[in-house]
Order: C-alpha cells, then sequence, then structure tokens
C-alpha cells in the first residue's frame, strides 16, 4: 500500500520565470522524507492574495505506507 501527497509550487507573480533551483531543492526535501516523485502536472493554482488563480505546478509524491 502507498499513501500520497500533493504539493503546490508556484512562482510569486505572474509571468515569473520557473526556478528550476527552487524546484530541485522541494523534490530533494521530500525525497529525504521518503517521498518519490510521482507526477508533476501543470495548471491553475490558487494564489496567496486575491480571488485569481496562477499557473503552477502540482507536484505528486508516493512512498509506501508506514506502520
Amino acid at each position: 500500500m502507498y499513501e500520497y501527497k500533493v504539493v503546490t509550487f508556484r512562482e510569486a507573480l505572474i509571468g515569473d520565470a520557473l526556478d528550476s533551483g527552487k524546484l530541485e531543492k522541494t523534490l530533494n526535501k521530500y525525497a529525504e522524507d521518503g517521498w518519490a516523485l510521482k507526477e508533476i502536472t501543470g495548471g491553475d493554482v490558487k494564489g496567496r492574495i486575491g480571488p485569481g488563480a496562477v499557473e503552477g505546478l502540482l507536484l505528486t509524491f508516493e512512498r509506501p505506507r508506514q506502520g
């Protein structure tokens, strides 16, 4: 059996280029806890300010269920 985690990854402002170094740090952070990247999906991600959404990524991780 597996468990899954979905993480939102987006840049601060509309039109910002994707920061590959920041993405790499995020992937490595979850890998340290045993999560393996399952899928990256592009789409609209809710922003922190205002009602709209911005383009971003949804990172889906999986790992064997513990316990």
